[in-house]
């Protein structure tokens, strides 16, 4: 009796270990809020804090979109992420959605030419802004992606992915 009593401490200490370790962990892929209407089901949207982490981590580039609830043009903008080829591109890039008003820091830190909305910028594992990597729109507003279809953002994130994605291992060579 006394043995099987150790035995299911010991599986009770285990289990909270587990739970210790994995509760951090879960926390830092946390999806932000109001990820739902943004495709939340198919894309990994992040929080900043969780995203940035985890660009400098995996060495994946970063696309942060910045919106409103009470904008329009974000709410038109959204329907971009529901199309496939988005949705299919999406799995190469640390992908992080900022609501501008509920986090003012982020908001203000990642504006390099004002904090309008809906506002996509793409950054390296670094946390480099690259402002070449912008919209062809409104000189005004140079990172306010085309929200009318999924064009311009897929040439967005191509252009990205052969600027910054992280270099292939070598192959390595078999010496047989």
């Amino acid at each position: 009796m006394l043995q099987q009593s150790r035995r299911a401490m010991r599986n009770v200490y285990a289990a909270f270990m587990a739970l210790a370790v994995a509760l951090p962990l879960a926390a830092l892929a946390r999806q932000p809020a109001h990820s739902d209407v943004w495709n939340g089901a198919e894309i990994d949207w992040r929080d900043a804090r969780s995203g940035i982490y985890e660009s400098a981590h995996s060495g994946k580039t970063v696309i942060m979109v910045f919106h409103a609830t009470w904008c329009t043009f974000c709410k038109k903008y959204r329907k971009v992420f529901f199309d496939k080829d988005v949705v299919a591109a999406a799995k190469d890039f640390v992908m992080i959605l900022v609501d501008a008003d509920a986090d003012k820091t982020v908001n203000g830190a990642f504006a390099p030419d004002g904090s309008y909305v809906p506002r996509t910028i793409f950054l390296d594992s670094n946390g480099n802004i690259q402002s070449d990597l912008k919209a062809k729109g409104d000189p005004k507003y140079p990172h306010s992606v085309d929200i009318d279809g999924p064009g311009e953002l897929l040439g967005l994130m191509r252009r990205a992915h052969d600027k910054l994605a992280p270099a292939a291992p070598p192959a390595s060579e078999d010496r047989t």
